[in-house]
């Protein structure tokens, strides 16, 4: 016999698991749809799978001028930025600014020192979705193209960055 605190807690953990499997089936579907009879790839915006996959407390409030990380501290988290603006510093410098939809500190997450590179300082009240490296991994193995997603949305950040050189 399973003492009743300690089913109630078995019967809680396969829930949570049943419902991470029902959203990756969700996600996984919105992948591939049809359009006017037509195949079609539906992308979710990789804010939407970092909202989907998040862990309570999630998201999180940065009041403005609040720091989020500091360059040079250990990173544990990626962000996604569900409301307000966020500026990313180099050398106490601004270096660019990114917004609802974007997503941020991914390097601490697939560089082996998980170092951060840059200070993040939220430039107006901001609203934060965040993922954890294990959720990031699940998130990148269940559904491949937020992997492309966030590939693109980084890569769209450095050719802003290259041109404003």
């Amino acid at each position: 016999l399973i003492p009743i605190g300690k089913s109630n807690e078995r019967l809680s953990k396969v829930a949570k698991v049943k419902s991470q499997k029902s959203k990756v089936k969700s996600q996984k579907n919105s992948e591939n749809v049809c359009v006017n009879g037509q195949q079609s790839t539906a992308v979710l915006e990789p804010i939407k799978t970092v909202e989907l996959y998040q862990r309570p407390p999630s998201p999180k409030t940065f009041k403005r001028g609040e720091v989020i990380f500091t360059e040079g501290e250990t990173g544990a988290v990626i962000y996604g930025i569900i409301k307000g603006e966020v500026e990313l510093w180099v050398n106490g410098k601004v270096v660019e600014t990114i917004k609802q939809g974007d997503i941020f500190g991914e390097g601490a997450l697939v560089h082996l020192d998980h170092k951060r590179d840059e200070t993040a300082i939220a430039k107006t009240d901001s609203l934060l979705a965040f993922l954890d490296r294990p959720h990031f991994l699940f998130a990148v193995d269940q559904t491949p193209m937020f992997a492309l997603e966030v590939m693109r949305s980084y890569s769209d950040r450095l050719r802003r960055l290259k041109h404003q050189l």
